[in-house]
């Protein structure tokens, strides 16, 4: 633990001593990993994910918890993956959900199949980012096939949690405070702490898949780096697609009933992008150590 402490401290003096030329560096090795390549084929695939991994989700909390609730609170945070298009998400996910009874075992196996592909995808292009872990410790395929399962299932424990808590929230939001007279509503410090959940679960998420997809050893302090540095450039680009989507684009005239998936899959693109940068940071600051 000691000399683990102690590499840490030699990485972050030479990361301070010449700070530029290691983001060059940075966008060198992403560049030669073919980053944008990467990107794309991880954008593609949870594209292909993203709604039979939610349809799972909702059917199976549905047992527990309204599915309206479920809905909204799933819209709420699609918002935050797909910016300006998680009402169509959503729509698309109900009308699916009202004939919910033509699930059969062939679809459920297929709808599992295309849920964890964008997570064994994502596992590859982790790997090869971090191909100097490799050098130490190859993981089990068996683990690699189990690894996209894990994540819908815990996903969908979030999901449980996530919702169950904005409950709460939304109730909070609809008292008042009296004091000496006056009456505050709690509104705003309602819509606060929903932010605030959304932010950390999404700091959160990013962490986990840091220390889990590229195998090796993993390290918390700097995964939990790379997490908070990318879901903060997320945030700035999620704001910024908000806009473009708002006022310059025309992308509805451009594609037309094919609209709704090519700006998912923009914004699903820009999203894989900065989180394997997020990845190829920390791989260039554990290089740092090596001689």
């Amino acid at each position: 633990m000691r000399f683990l402490a102690r590499q840490f401290a030699r990485q972050t003096a030479r990361l301070l001593h010449n700070p530029w030329g290691f983001a060059w560096q940075t966008l060198k090795a992403f560049r030669a990993n073919q980053g944008l390549l990467l990107a794309g084929a991880v954008a593609y695939y949870a594209l292909l994910s993203i709604v039979p991994l939610l349809i799972l989700s909702v059917i199976a909390l549905s047992h527990w918890i309204d599915q309206a609730r479920l809905l909204q609170t799933v819209g709420r945070y699609l918002e935050w993956l797909v910016p300006g298009q998680s009402a169509a998400v959503v729509a698309e996910l109900a009308r699916f959900l009202a004939h919910r009874d033509v699930m059969g075992w062939v679809l459920l196996i297929s709808m599992l199949f295309f849920s964890s592909l964008a997570f064994s995808v994502l596992e590859s292009a982790m790997q090869g980012i971090f191909h100097h872990r490799r050098k130490l410790k190859k993981r089990h395929f068996l683990i690699s096939a189990l690894i996209p399962y894990l994540y819908i299932l815990s996903l969908s424990v979030g999901l449980l949690l996530v919702t169950l808590v904005a409950g709460s929230f939304q109730a909070l939001g609809q008292r008042e405070v009296e004091f000496l007279g006056y009456s505050w509503s709690l509104h705003g410090v309602s819509g606060v702490m929903l932010y605030v959940l959304g932010f950390a679960g999404e700091v959160f998420v990013l962490a986990s898949v840091y220390m889990v997809m590229p195998g090796g050893r993993p390290s918390l302090p700097l995964a939990l780096i790379g997490a908070l540095a990318a879901a903060l450039l997320w945030e700035l680009s999620r704001h910024v697609l908000v806009w473009y989507f708002g006022t310059l684009s025309q992308i509805g005239t451009v594609y037309g009933s094919l609209t709704t998936a090519i700006a998912v899959l923009l914004s699903l693109e820009i999203g894989a992008t900065l989180l394997l940068i997020g990845a190829q940071v920390i791989a260039e600051f554990e290089r740092l150590g090596e001689p």
